[in-house]
């Protein structure tokens, strides 16, 4: 019979979180949260605030840490960049490794590789100074929304609905990446699927009072309506869950992850973006689907860090 972990076994370990992107406030947040889980189950945790990498990296090295808890929302550390260094360092980490983060973060590469693969994705374009705006918004039809590549959190996201503001449109987001998608409405419905140890926990549905899921919708307020059960028939979210699962795995994802979709008006799900550090906010997702799963939050924190022991056995 396969021996109980205990707290012990963890050995000390690091929760790295803030990090340098625009997705700092809510990794702290994140990070805070995964500390308290930990020390609440008896871990020897330690929260470090990545402000500068490579002195995060020479804390890691000197710190005698035995395991990571990755809590870096965005780029720097959700991206491979801090998954590398920590290969580099032979430490074990929570989440997916070089290259599932690398295509996780990049939302142009992951829906190439998703398509490679015969899995659906909204119809999009990638945008840049030389691009004929007027012919993309022809093309992909209005309204449409313009995304920078490398962002999360719909951090630079714009709701374009007339085609003489997509010029302008992309050079906002612009501001925040040098890579633009503009990616064609589907209007269906917004549903998540958060993927722990390989399997897919339960559907959530979100239903924003704005125009959609921003950035203020996520993580500030409180009338954003998240519905789980989904509300779909059992069949149709099931196939999601498995989409969910070809996704994360198609991507080279392991651990846990979220894998974000938007619904037709026809019911077929689109595979939108995935999550490969997810947040762990009062406001997030994965907390939310693992509830509705019977998995509290410190069993949750607790899960994805047991899984760095079976990657360092």
């Amino acid at each position: 019979m396969k021996q109980a972990i205990t707290a012990a076994d963890f050995g000390k370990v690091a929760v790295l979180m803030g990090g340098t992107s625009a997705e700092r406030e809510v990794s702290l947040k994140s990070g805070n949260a995964v500390l308290a889980a930990l020390r609440r189950r008896g871990v020897d945790a330690h929260g470090i605030d990545v402000r500068v990498g490579a002195e995060a990296v020479d804390a890691l090295a000197r710190g005698g840490f035995q395991r990571v808890f990755i809590a870096l929302h965005g780029r720097g550390g959700e991206d491979g960049v801090m998954q590398g260094a920590l290969e580099a360092l032979g430490l074990p980490y929570t989440g997916s490794g070089v290259l599932g983060s690398s295509l996780g973060m990049d939302k142009w590469r992951s829906k190439l590789v998703w398509q490679a693969a015969g899995l659906p994705v909204p119809d999009y374009r990638l945008l840049d100074e030389a691009s004929d705006f007027d012919a993309v918004a022809e093309e992909l039809g209005l309204p449409l929304f313009v995304k920078p590549v490398h962002e999360g959190s719909s951090v630079g996201v714009i709701k374009v609905k007339a085609a003489a503001a997509l010029h302008d449109a992309w050079c906002e987001a612009n501001k925040f990446d040098r890579l633009v998608l503009a990616e064609r409405f589907v209007g269906g419905g917004e549903y998540t699927v958060a993927i722990l140890d390989g399997e897919a926990l339960p559907v959530i549905k979100i239903e924003p009072v704005n125009e959609f899921y921003d950035y203020d919708a996520k993580y500030f307020r409180d009338d954003t309506r998240y519905l789980c059960p989904c509300g779909l028939p059992p069949a149709q979210e099931q196939a999601m869950q498995r989409l969910a699962q070809r996704g994360f795995d198609v991507l080279g994802c392991r651990g846990w992850a979220r894998i974000d979709f938007l619904v037709g008006s026809d019911g077929a799900p689109y595979l939108l973006e995935a999550n490969t550090v997810p947040g762990m906010t009062d406001h997030s997702l994965v907390p939310m689907a693992a509830r509705a799963a019977g998995i509290g939050f410190d069993e949750l924190v607790w899960r994805i860090l047991a899984a760095t022991l079976e990657a360092s056995a």
